[in-house]
Parts: structure tokens; C-alpha cells; sequence
């Protein structure tokens, strides 16, 4: 398998008056990701939901749910367009996709051919199942690249173990995990979560998400965090399995270049084998008893 140059928004999120304002921004994020030498860009969960604020009924929930929900296929439409004409692969972040009244948290996987598959969310947060009523989607899946197998754990997904290694256990080298966190304990909790992955499973997991303040946005009002990419920690890796991060709520890109082949190599030959030994952690578990002091 060939490298890839991934690139990494820290996307700030606006209020836009009108969606043409959207597409414009879109395009001058993708034209400074290929320039950059991209060659798939990866926005954060969520990063539509500030063209809540060219429909009526923005700063409450329920209202921008609705309204954004309602333009997704519109908006998929432009994000393929868009794939298309910078000749990029693009995970636009996630869109509130209505699925015969039921609307689950769907991130789009679009190739430079205007191609799209997608991986809906599994577990809800709170504010998402409590405020919002979004339902869990479907179990993960891998998807094939120009790359080799890629998984994307959307958020809060990806702090879940089982769900990953399901991912890594059917081929992914990569986990993609577009976030949207209001606050550093939800960011920082994706973070170490993107690390654990990425050491248990001898994989890279790469997180982007939505930063800045819209305060006349009430789903996406306040966002925290930075893009970054984690490998194992083993050697041939960073001693802290850190392969790139970004300046905390600053917009902008991270790049990193990616040899799945390096994985190969850790993971028959590292100091450790996380993913090979799985399967002798869970044994090891058995059933867990109380032992009197």
C-alpha cells in the first residue's frame, strides 16, 4: 500500500447568513488541503450544523436539527461537487440524516469520483439522544481507499473499544474520528480515547474537530479541541504515539503522512503485540469474583 498525505480540519464554525457563504469556505479549505498535498480531507462531526443559521428558527435545538435535516441531501450533493472538483477523497464531518422520520449522525466517505459511502453513528451522547432525539445508526464498517480499509468512528464512537477493534479485525489500518466536543473534558475525552485506540490496536486513528464560539448557534454554540493523528507507541513510531497535532482552537490544517506498512512491521515484530494478544486479554478476564479481604 502506497502513503497518504491525510489533512486535518480544525474547522471553525461561523454563523452563515446564507449557504453560498458555506460553499465558499468549504472550497477554501479543500483548495489549501490539496495545495498542502491532501489527499483526503477529513472535516469534524457536525461542522454542517452552522448552516442552521440561514434558516428561520435558529438558537434552539430542535429548530436547527430540523432545518439542517431536512437540506442533508442538498448538502451531500455540494460536498460531492465539491470531492469532485478538487479531485480529492472527503469525510465532509457528519450530517442529521433523516431515515423515514427517525434521523441518525451520518458521515459521508466521498472519492474524487463523486462515490459516497457512509458510516452511521452507534452511540448517542446524551445531548444528542436527550435534546436532539438522534437515534444510534448502524454497526461500524471498513471501507476500501485508494489507501487500503478505513474505518471512521464518529465522536463519541470512538471512545469505545469494541467498536474499533471490530473495525481493525475486519482490515482498517486507519480510524477516522471527525468530533465536535463543547468543552475540554468532551475533547479531551476523545483524545485519550483516540490514543488508547490507536495503542491496542497498532493502527493510526486521526480526530478533527470544530472549533470556536457561534453563540447564536444553540447546537454548535461552543467548540473546543485540536486535529491530531495517533500511532502505536512502539518503535518506529514517536515515544508518545503522537504523529501530528494542531495548536488547541485555533482553525486551520494538520497534515501527516501515513505508511500503513509501518503498522504491518510493529505489529508482526514490535516490542509488543496489543492486537495480536486481544484475544488473550479478554480470555484472561474470566469471571471476575469479589475476594474477601
Amino acid at each position: 500500500m502506497t502513503t497518504l498525505r491525510l489533512a486535518l480540519a480544525q474547522y471553525p464554525i461561523t454563523a452563515p447568513t446564507r449557504l453560498e457563504q458555506f460553499w465558499s469556505k468549504l472550497d477554501a479549505i479543500l483548495g489549501d488541503a490539496v495545495a498542502g498535498g491532501g489527499q483526503l480531507v477529513v472535516l469534524p462531526e457536525y461542522a454542517s450544523m452552522e448552516v442552521a443559521a440561514c434558516f428561520p428558527g435558529a438558537g434552539t435545538p430542535a429548530a436547527e436539527l430540523a432545518s439542517v435535516s431536512q437540506a442533508a441531501p442538498t448538502l451531500l450533493a455540494g460536498f460531492r461537487d465539491a470531492a469532485q472538483r478538487h479531485k480529492t477523497w472527503l469525510l465532509p464531518g457528519t450530517l442529521p440524516w433523516d431515515v423515514g422520520g427517525r434521523v441518525v449522525n451520518r458521515a459521508p466517505l466521498i472519492d474524487p469520483q463523486g462515490h459516497v459511502a457512509s458510516q452511521k453513528k452507534s452511540v448517542m451522547t446524551r445531548f444528542e439522544a436527550e435534546s436532539w432525539g438522534v437515534r444510534p445508526g448502524a454497526a461500524p464498517r471498513v471501507f476500501a481507499t485508494d489507501w487500503g480499509p478505513v474505518g471512521i468512528a464518529i465522536c463519541y464512537d470512538v471512545e469505545f473499544p469494541s467498536l474499533v477493534h471490530a473495525q481493525a479485525e475486519a482490515g482498517a489500518w486507519l480510524i477516522l474520528a471527525p468530533s465536535c466536543t463543547d468543552s475540554l473534558h468532551g475533547f479531551n475525552r476523545v483524545r485519550l480515547s483516540a490514543r488508547a485506540r490507536a495503542l491496542e490496536n497498532q493502527l493510526f486513528v486521526a480526530i478533527a474537530p470544530t472549533v470556536g464560539l457561534a453563540p447564536s448557534l444553540a447546537s454548535v454554540d461552543e467548540n473546543h479541541g485540536y486535529a491530531a493523528v495517533y500511532g502505536p507507541v512502539d518503535r518506529g513510531f514517536p515515544a508518545d504515539g503522537v504523529l501530528a497535532r494542531g495548536v488547541l482552537d485555533e482553525a486551520g490544517l494538520v497534515f501527516a503522512d501515513l505508511d500503513p506498512d509501518l503498522l504491518a512491521a510493529v505489529r508482526a515484530d514490535g516490542a509488543v503485540r496489543n492486537f495480536r494478544d486481544w484475544p488473550a486479554s479478554v480470555g484472561a478476564c474470566g469471571t471476575v469474583v469479589l475476594e474477601a479481604g
